[in-house]
């Protein structure tokens, strides 16, 4: 059974049909979120919530919704079908004044707060230091306990592989101008992975003028980014992707190439062949070898897909053992190709730490994507910046689109981001867009977006949110915190007051998850949501939220004694009492 299978807004089902198809099923059916200004609702906050989730299951934007999982190979956006069931029934009763409590993708209890006060408080993952590990929270995740919520699964903010894009366009950018000279034309940039997360790459790199050869293992995911425009050209063997990628480097064209197989079988050929790309990185989900990783064969061959789905259900163990061989074998021809001149770097999917795990001493040879390319934008409060037409349609992206061009002209990079982003990125379930923006301009453009509501400029509220992966709202040694100046990479209290702070100000949902990008034990993380609806309270909470959210962010790394952030601070008058004395 489905809910609906729309091809234009008005096919879509009114949210109360979808509600009643939802609360009537027996067990999982294909949903997607309502557009238009109706309400099934008590208040906006609410339907914002609901209409995220939905979204987040859509199947033009989650990678198995019938299994509720959204990206990165076992990221949900609720624990069970009844659990998911629950949640919707509960933010269709939710009143003003109360918030929903969810635990691991469980709704466990509502209670009287305020207006002011987040309608939805989220808890994922999250396991007491000495057991957070795979091994204890599969067992917890087989006993109906627990679910993974990766960072914008669970939190229910997950717009697609554009969600990532602009954070991917932002470092192979930065990749340009550290060792090429600001452009990747006639570079070759090889990765493999293209699932929720990595799919964005192709797209960025050829943005940045790049060849991109991609790998990828599921050929389902191969035929997505192409129907998706993420993808150029799917080549018909490994011999054939090396010469499209040669001619179009030769040429400097902007090109991306996906080509199917296993990145621990396709890298090592591909060195053999005594081919040399220009970069190399990777965005397989090795963050979980179990869900995220298919291994090759005892004796080192590809493995089927198939074979791989079937060993996972019958023998774990093996399969681990399996992936976790092959793991080492891809970084093993990683530091190879570092050695030869290529420019290498960890995309944040921890496989270094697990090849470290299993042998490997020098996995971390190569540096990670962060402290390499990122961190000066970190100093700023700059990071991923996300937003939603609630009403479905693409028209208000375009309107906040111009929004920005007319308020931002000052920034060059930002508008031509925008620019590429209108003509390029196709939307995956609600209309959305994303892109980078800092201390001061993300509550310049909170205001500007609720104006627009309240002017009726665009047809329904918007909901504002960003990835876990920000400046201020993470601890993830291996991946955002990686390699710190004062040596606090493992510090996590930075996480918690992101949240409290944001709580506080009255974002509209608030999440706090454990091991999202990088597996259990190697990261905490925070994430904030909030609606724009055009009223003045609406104002108020966008005015608190987007200062004090990207403001961590900046004292975050004040503290850790980076001079940029140190710098920025004064001039923007942040507040910091160590400085007061």
């Amino acid at each position: 059974m489905t809910a609906h299978s729309p091809t234009t807004t008005k096919d879509v089902m009114t949210g109360q049909e979808i509600v009643k198809a939802i609360l009537a099923s027996k067990g999982p059916i294909e949903v997607r979120a309502p557009h238009g200004d109706r309400l099934v609702t008590r208040g906006w906050v609410q339907e914002a919530a609901l209409r995220m989730l939905l979204n987040n299951l859509d199947p033009d934007v989650a990678e198995r919704p019938m299994d509720l999982v959204v990206y990165g190979g076992s990221g949900k956006a609720a624990r069970n079908w009844d659990c998911f069931k629950a949640i919707v029934k509960a933010l269709t009763e939710l009143a003003n004044d109360e918030t929903l409590l969810v635990q691991s993708g469980k709704p466990v209890g509502i209670f009287k707060s305020h207006e002011n006060a987040p309608r939805v408080l989220i808890a994922n993952s999250n396991l007491v230091g000495h057991w957070a590990t795979w091994e204890h929270f599969r067992e917890l995740d087989k006993k109906g306990l627990m679910m993974f919520g990766q960072m914008t699964a669970g939190s229910w903010i997950y717009i697609g592989t554009q969600g990532i894009l602009q954070g991917t366009y932002e470092t192979f950018a930065a990749l340009a101008r550290k060792h090429f000279g600001g452009s990747l034309k006639g570079r070759v940039v090889l990765t493999a992975g293209l699932g929720g997360m990595g799919g964005a790459q192709p797209l960025a790199i050829t943005m940045n003028g790049g060849v991109a050869l991609c790998v990828e293992v599921d050929e389902t995911r191969i035929q997505r980014r192409l129907e998706t425009r993420y993808l150029d050209v799917r080549a018909e063997s490994l011999e054939h992707a090396l010469t499209l990628a040669k001619e179009a480097k030769a040429e400097g064209k902007a090109i991306s190439i996906g080509v199917h197989g296993n990145a621990a079988d396709i890298l090592p050929r591909m060195l053999a062949l005594g081919f040399q790309p220009d970069a190399l990185t990777d965005q397989t989900s090795a963050h979980d070898p179990l869900n995220g990783y298919v291994p090759l064969t005892e004796d080192g061959k590809p493995m089927e897909l198939s074979a791989a789905v079937k060993l996972r259900a019958e023998n774990p163990d093996q399969y681990l053992k399996l992936a976790n061989a092959a793991i080492v074998r891809h970084v093993e021809t990683m530091l190879a190709f570092q050695k030869a001149g290529v420019i290498t770097f960890d995309y944040g999917n921890n496989i270094r730490q697990v090849a470290f795990d299993h042998g490997v001493k020098n996995a971390f040879d190569f540096p990670g994507f962060v402290p390499a390319y990122i961190r000066p934008l970190f100093c700023e409060g700059k990071g991923p910046f996300r937003w939603a037409a609630l009403s479905g349609d693409p028209a208000d992206i375009a309107v906040i689109d111009q929004a920005i061009l007319e308020n931002f002209g000052d920034n060059e990079e930002l508008c031509r981001w925008i620019k590429l982003a209108g003509e390029r990125v196709k939307f995956q379930g609600l209309p959305a867009r994303i892109c980078w923006l800092g201390y001061g301009d993300r509550a310049k453009m909170g205001k500007i977006m609720n104006d627009l509501v309240a002017k009726g400029d665009v047809k329904a509220p918007i909901v504002i949110g960003r990835d876990h992966l920000d400046s201020g709202s993470v601890a993830s040694p291996n991946r955002e915190t990686e390699s710190m100046k004062d040596g606090s990479d493992a510090v996590a209290d930075w996480v918690y007051l992101n949240a409290m702070i944001n709580a506080v100000g009255g974002a509209s949902w608030v999440s706090l998850h454990h091991g999202g990008g990088v597996g259990m034990g190697y990261s905490l993380h925070s994430g904030q949501v909030i609606v724009a609806d055009g009223t003045p309270e609406a104002e108020m909470r966008l005015q608190r939220v987007l200062t004090t959210d990207p403001g961590m962010g900046v004292i975050r790394h004040v503290d850790a004694g980076y001079d940029e952030a140190i710098s920025f601070a004064r001039e923007s008058d942040i507040r910091i009492p160590m400085w007061e004395i």
